[in-house]
């Protein structure tokens, strides 16, 4: 997209819906337990469950697995399309992470975690992925070259403050460039996660022009 055309995209995007929560703001460990407990709600816990990676997760997923295969999960795809304040930017200077967002597909890597693990690994997962209410945890189908298998997915919560939107391609990289926070440079989290993918054999066209573009260097003035 052309500077000109990304300006005006900018300018006629509508403001993001309300959320209930205000930026910056976390949720309380009462919060987040009982999230994890209404996702585990139906689990009887003697089946080994599956979480599905597509971001970070892919290159540091933090936690054991007994098993880990290619998949694809369909009616969402990865997009840097959640506002970091503070693993990967501040409140002052946000960068950019993925989502599952709607429409498409996602190729990614899905985790098999024992049942005897379930419990501390998703408690770590919660405290990782949902400090806000920026993603919603869902059970969605993912189609691997074993079959179907149910995976725990985090996909984007479009009424979160957090929440990018469809900005163009200019902003978006300018954000990534800009951004660093407790985890260090957002343009290290993205280029790590294109890495990744390709390593498991996984193509991203978008995400391999964002990561060719954050590897060329700008000439200083």
């Amino acid at each position: 997209m052309k500077e000109a055309e990304c300006n005006e995209a900018a300018m006629a995007r509508p403001e993001p819906v309300a959320c209930a929560l205000p930026p910056g703001t976390l949720l309380t460990d009462a919060e987040r337990d009982a999230s994890m407990e209404s996702a585990l709600a139906d689990w009887n816990l003697t089946d080994d469950l599956w979480v599905f990676a597509y971001g970070s997760l892919i290159w540091n997923p933090g936690f054991d697995h007994v098993e880990r295969l290619a998949g694809t999960i369909r009616g969402y795809h990865r997009d840097l399309c959640l506002w970091s304040r503070i693993n990967r930017g501040t409140p002052e200077c946000p960068g950019l992470v993925f989502g599952l967002d709607r429409g498409g597909a996602c190729r990614g890597i899905a985790y098999r975690v024992a049942h005897t693990d379930v419990p501390t690994t998703f408690k770590a997962l919660w405290q990782r992925e949902m400090m806000s209410g920026s993603y919603l945890p869902r059970w969605l189908d993912c189609q691997t070259t074993a079959g179907t298998v149910r995976c725990l997915s985090f996909v984007m919560n479009r009424r979160s403050s957090g929440y990018a939107g469809d900005i163009c391609r200019e902003e978006l990289l300018a954000a990534v460039r800009r951004g660093k926070g407790r985890y260090g440079p957002c343009t290290d989290y993205v280029l790590n996660t294109a890495h990744a993918l390709r390593e498991h054999g996984i193509r991203d066209v978008q995400l391999e022009q964002i990561a060719a573009s954050l590897a060329v260097v700008t000439p200083t003035a």
